[in-house]
C-alpha cells in the first residue's frame, strides 16, 4: 500500500486505514476535518478498493478546493449526511487597510488552530468569507476579532459561493522529474528562475513548502508557485527518442 504514496504521506495513510476500519468494524460513519485536494485524491484511491463504504465530499459550494469526507457504510447512502460545516464572514474598514489570504489564514493559525480546521477562504475588498466546522465557528467567534493590526467584526454568512474552476491541460517536455526542472516546464520559466523560486521558499508540492531543486515529483502531485498559480501532474505519456518525459500537466490561475 505505501509504495503508492510519499514516505511522508504514511501518517495520513495510516489514519484513513483507522477510519475504514471503525466503518467497516464497527458500522460507524465518521467525519473527517477539512482535507486538501492531494489528501482528497488519496483518501478516495483508498477507500475505492472497499466496496461496502460510501465516501462523500462537501466543503460548503461545487467550487470548494478543501472539502472534508464522510466515510460510512455503504448501507447508509440513501440517509442524509450531517456534514456539521459553519460559515463565518468577517467585515472591516477597507479605507486604510487591505487584507490578503495569506493575513486571514496567519489570523485564524495564530488562534491556535490547525489548517486542517478550515475550509477555503473567500478574501474581497472589505470583507473574507471562510468555512469551518461548528464547533471550531464557536471558538472564532469568541476569540478573533482582529487580522494583524485590523479590527473585524464576525457573523454567520448567508451565503458561501466558491466559483468552479477546470485544469487547463498542457503538453510539456521534460528531461527529469525533479522539481526545479517540472516547475520550469509548467510556469515557462528559465531553469534559474525555477530554482531561485525553490530556494526563496515561493513553491509548494502538495500544499508543503519544498525548498530543494532535486526534489522529486511524480505523477498526482500538486504544485504551486507564488504569483503563478497551482499546477497538477495529471498525466505521464512517454518518452521521446531523446529520453524526454511527455508529461500532461493542468493548471488553475
Amino acid at each position: 500500500m505505501y509504495e503508492h504514496f510519499r514516505p511522508e504521506e504514511r501518517p495520513f495513510i495510516d489514519q484513513v486505514n483507522d477510519l475504514v476500519e471503525s466503518v467497516t468494524l464497527y458500522h460507524q460513519e465518521r467525519l473527517t476535518d477539512f482535507l486538501d485536494p492531494r489528501q482528497q485524491d488519496i483518501l478516495a484511491s483508498l477507500i475505492g478498493k472497499h466496496s461496502d463504504c460510501e465516501l462523500l465530499f462537501n466543503g460548503g459550494s461545487s467550487g470548494c478546493e478543501r472539502k472534508r469526507a464522510i466515510i460510512r457504510p455503504s448501507y447508509l447512502s440513501g440517509e442524509e449526511p450531517k456534514w456539521e460545516l459553519a460559515f463565518l464572514k468577517a467585515t472591516f474598514s477597507s479605507k486604510f487597510v487591505t487584507l490578503t489570504h495569506r493575513d486571514v489564514l496567519g489570523a485564524l493559525m495564530n488562534s491556535g488552530l490547525k489548517r486542517e480546521k478550515f475550509g477555503d477562504i473567500i478574501v474581497q475588498e472589505d470583507s473574507f468569507t471562510f468555512a469551518t466546522a461548528v464547533d471550531t465557528a464557536v471558538y472564532v467567534r469568541a476569540t478573533l476579532d482582529q487580522v494583524g493590526k485590523t479590527s473585524i467584526t464576525l457573523e454567520e454568512a448567508d451565503i458561501f459561493e466558491v466559483e468552479e474552476e477546470s485544469w487547463q491541460r498542457d503538453h510539456v517536455l521534460v528531461s527529469s522529474w525533479r522539481l526545479d526542472t517540472v516547475l520550469a516546464a509548467v510556469y515557462h520559466l528559465s531553469r534559474s528562475k525555477s530554482v531561485e523560486a525553490i530556494t526563496k521558499g515561493y513553491v509548494k508540492v502538495n500544499w508543503k513548502p519544498i525548498d530543494q531543486s532535486s526534489y522529486s515529483l511524480s505523477v498526482g502531485d500538486y504544485l504551486s508557485l507564488r504569483g503563478y498559480g497551482r499546477a497538477k501532474v495529471l498525466e505521464e505519456n512517454g518518452q521521446t527518442k531523446k529520453d524526454k518525459v511527455r508529461l500532461t500537466v493542468g493548471r488553475k490561475k
